[in-house]
């Protein structure tokens, strides 16, 4: 449950959100409320009502409805990412910064893992296309999800509302405005959910990747006139995820990608590719995860300026549980290996701004920034290891403990490693009007980001997947000594940007804008460090070009959003497949650089006041343009210019339809129905031909139904829906390094068709 903090843009983004008839949408994009239509970058808007009905309201689904956004699923929330025009940071690293960043209403999230909880009680989520450093900070390269939450109310109101799912999946919430006194009012929210899961584990006799989550916030607004608005929230949430397990979803393949023999396929379910829906893991991958956080803002009227400031403190841990040979126990030839790592991580973070007044000849925003934000993680590995005696059979599967088993060998290292990230920026960006209708718009931002990491690493037994002692001894002399390796790096930036916006008639602008944009120093600090990946990783910069046309229409009723952008990324932060102790893992490096490009579409036409059309669509070019290759990896470990990036589709939209028939009677009646598609999409980011084919998400569409009954003073709804109508399955991502050359796969809730219904009622 993310952290809210307000400032009086939210109250009117919540206006704009709960008034969709008004025509006009508000939006936070440059730290100042205004319309969308007005604000010079591509910029995605999806309402709290949008994201509340999808399969669950959180950043994923937000990717069905924005086709700019992209998200790698993975085993647990840690190493899950965000990808915007192609563009994003996946990496296993404690100190790796994402490329895109969220914003809970003005508080930055230093970990994209932050970000995937549910988004309960929220106003609106806009997605911010392209570098957007100026004003978000070096977190922001590839752009940022602003999220805006519902603001307390000085009225007695509230509601409730409850979903059930086929499958056993429900969620409940309930939010309560109480007015304190004429100038206080205060917001309590509190939800809970649950999921059995869509794969059966044959092991243990149950369903996985499912999840129970339970969370609240209060939040109190004091409005007492005189140009003062303060507003505090704190926020709690509890999730236990048994999720997401890597489904076995082909049979073994041999380094050429050609059909295989492996004896581990005997105690594995059959592979069905996308279609796979059984695994059998004696350990269940899961996440288990809390946080809670407090924040304050108060927006001061100085003269004609506002002064704004921001301070927020959050805590998160999230333990990553994993079964990472995929087998429901030790054979010959298979090892067992199981992870534990728990992180606990917390920040801190202060922003002050001065806005001036909107509209001005000259206007502009001047602020400051601190954060800091430390992660430590104790991670631990354990193996069992054990070969065949002389007289055991051959070709067959022997477990381990059995009779024609030697005895077990039992592997285990723990490494103590962490990351602290302390940024100070100052940044600006002004608007100056040449004319009524043009204008010009500059930013730049200083950044100073120092970085500092730590990792010891304690090995009872060498084995597979776990090197020996790493720590301060070992790096400087080759002994063990059990102090830990410490290192850190300081980087000064500056990166801004700047705009030309005209307004071609009153219903049309058109801007273009070029932008720098910058991201942090890191390291690439995990469980089996050595010497050889100790270097610091370089800050990754990018050189943006935008350009766009804003039109809104038909008096109003129609607004179409058109974009065209080029970027190239230079010392591109990527993760790349490298093999540590003879498992499969990803490297995190300076891959060179890359560019995307490509053409953005944003449509919303109210037919009538009660009949909405909205979609868009995203044609995008991302790829290799200069790959280097990571220090110490073989030169043959360079993937080609033109690759396509991974999770960057050439083409994907949606496409949504919203109708309200007013009967009249005691109940209107609703109908909706929405679709989305993406051509094919690498998954795994690699130089080998092989493997990039096999690990390639074919194209595919999904298309869901709902309809249900109103009342006219919308007090109460009821709406059924029908999820994935057509049953398509697919695959969230595709992982290499499964037994016997096999490859694993991500199978997400919406892979298969399912029913459900919500009831909501409003006091």
């Amino acid at each position: 449950m993310p952290l809210f903090a307000l400032g009086s843009a939210q109250a009117l983004a919540q206006q704009a959100a709960d008034s969709p008839s008004s025509g006009e949408i508000v939006v936070t994009a440059q730290k100042r409320s205004e319309s969308l239509h007005s604000v010079p970058l591509a910029v995605s808007v999806v309402s709290g009502a949008a994201l509340s009905a999808a399969a669950r309201p959180s950043i994923e689904s937000a990717t069905q409805l924005v086709p700019a956004l992209n998200f790698q699923k993975s085993g647990t929330t840690l190493n899950q990412t965000i990808y915007l025009r192609g563009v994003g940071t996946a990496t296993f690293s404690i100190a790796g910064e994402p490329s895109v960043s969220t914003v809970v209403d003005g508080v930055v999230y230093a970990r994209s893992g932050e970000a995937f909880s549910d988004l309960v009680d929220i106003a609106q989520l806009e997605v911010l296309r392209g570098p957007q450093g100026t004003l978000f900070g070096k977190n922001a390269s590839a752009g940022v999800i602003n999220i805006t939450s519902q603001m307390p109310k000085n009225e007695f109101s509230g509601s409730v509302e409850a979903n059930y799912f086929e499958g056993n999946e429900w969620r409940v919430k309930g939010a309560v405005n109480v007015p304190m006194s004429q100038n206080l009012s205060a917001r309590f929210t509190a939800f809970a959910s649950g999921y059995d899961g869509n794969i059966y584990n044959i092991a243990t006799k149950s369903k996985v990747n499912g999840y129970d989550h339970v969370g609240g916030r209060a939040q109190f607004l004091y409005n007492p006139g005189n140009g003062v608005k303060i507003y505090v929230a704190a926020d709690y949430h509890r999730n236990n995820d048994n999720c997401c397990a890597d489904v076995i979803a082909t049979g073994p393949l041999t380094a050429a990608g050609l059909p295989s023999t492996s004896l581990a396929f005997n105690a594995l379910p059959t592979p069905k590719g996308a279609k796979t829906r059984m695994i059998n893991q004696n350990l269940v991958t899961s996440t288990q995860e809390d946080g809670w956080g407090i924040s304050g803002q108060a927006d001061i009227d100085v003269g004609s300026h506002t002064v704004t400031s921001i301070t927020a403190y959050r805590e998160w841990n999230n333990t990553e549980i994993r079964d990472g040979d995929w087998l429901d126990r030790a054979y010959v030839g298979f090892n067992q290996l199981h992870d534990n790592g728990p992180q606990k991580s917390n920040t801190f973070s202060q922003e002050l701004r001065l806005t001036s007044p909107a509209g001005k000849t000259f206007s502009y925003v001047l602020g400051a920034y601190y954060s800091r934000a430390f992660s430590e993680r104790i991670f631990t590995r354990k193996d069992e290891v054990c070969t065949a005696t002389a007289t055991a059979p051959s070709g067959v599967l022997i477990p381990c403990g059995s009779s024609n088993a030697n005895a077990s060998t039992f592997p285990t290292g723990t490494a103590d490693f962490g990351s602290t990230f302390n940024n100070f920026a100052l940044f600006g960006q002004s608007t100056l009007k040449l004319t009524d209708q043009v204008r010009v718009v500059g930013g730049l931002r200083y950044t100073h980001d120092k970085l500092d990491v730590f990792h010891s690493r304690s090995t009872t037994l060498a084995g597979p997947g776990i090197n020996g002692n790493f720590d301060q001894g070992v790096y400087d002399t080759g002994v063990s000594n059990g102090v830990p390796f410490r290192t850190g790096i300081s980087k000064d930036n500056i990166s801004g940007k700047i705009v030309l916006q005209g307004d071609l008639s009153r219903d049309v602008m058109a801007y273009a804008s070029y932008a720098r944009g910058y991201k942090g120093p890191a390291y690439n600090i995990f469980f089996n460090l050595t010497a050889t990946g100790t270097n610091s990783i370089a800050p990754e910069t990018s050189d943006a070009f935008e350009a766009g046309l804003k039109n809104t229409l038909f008096g109003g009723k129609l607004t179409l959003n058109l974009a065209g952008f080029y970027a190239k990324y230079h010392n591109f932060q990527a993760n790349n497949p490298d093999l540590v102790a003879g498992v499969v893992v990803t490297r995190f490096t300076n891959a060179g650089e890359v560019s995307t490009q490509g053409v953005e579409a944003d449509m919303s036409w109210r037919l009538g006041p009660d009949t909405t059309i909205s979609g868009g669509l995203a044609y995008t070019d991302a790829h290799v343009v200069n790959f280097y290759a990571a220090p110490g990896a073989a030169a043959t470990a360079i993937i080609q210019p033109g690759t396509s990036l991974a999770f960057a589709p050439k083409w994907k939209g949606s496409l949504s339809l919203d109708h309200r028939w007013r009967t009249g009677g005691w109940a209107d009646l609703l109908f909706g129905a929405s679709g989305n598609f993406q051509s094919s999409q690498l998954s795994l980011f690699t130089p080998n031909d092989v493997q990039r084919q096999m690990g390639t998400i074919p194209a595919y569409g999904l298309v869901n139904l709902q309809g249900g009954l109103v009342a006219p003073s919308d007090k109460w709804r009821v709406v059924a829906q029908v999820r994935n109508l057509f049953d398509q399955a697919y695959a969230a991502s595709i992982i290499n390094g499964g037994p016997g050359g096999s490859y694993r796969y991500q199978i997400p809730r919406d892979a298969m068709r399912y029913v459900g219904i919500s009831a909501s009622y409003r006091f």
